[in-house]
């Protein structure tokens, strides 16, 4: 059940273009600034990441008072099949 979850979050466009984005990352990526790159709201994109964290996804890494988005290993893989079905398509 917790698979078919997670798997429903990605075949949807938002979360989809949030793990490419932080594929393709050239800096630092913090939720708020994810929000504006993906269109959506910042309260979206923090639940949506709470989801990815959860499944191994994404890791938060804190530097201040600010939390740093990373991929997992498992995100990187993730992200790197959608970045080349987005190309294929």
């Amino acid at each position: 059940m917790k698979q078919k979850k997670i798997f429903n979050v990605f075949f949807r466009e938002k979360p989809a273009m949030m793990l490419v984005y932080l594929f393709n990352k050239t800096s630092d990526v913090y939720a708020s600034n994810l929000a504006k790159q993906v269109d959506c709201t910042y309260s979206h994109v923090v639940k949506i990441l709470q989801e990815m964290e959860k499944s191994g996804l994404v890791a938060f890494e804190k530097q201040g008072r600010l939390k740093v988005l990373t991929l997992t290993k498992k995100g990187q893989e993730a992200a790197g099949y959608i970045h080349k079905l987005k190309s294929l398509l």
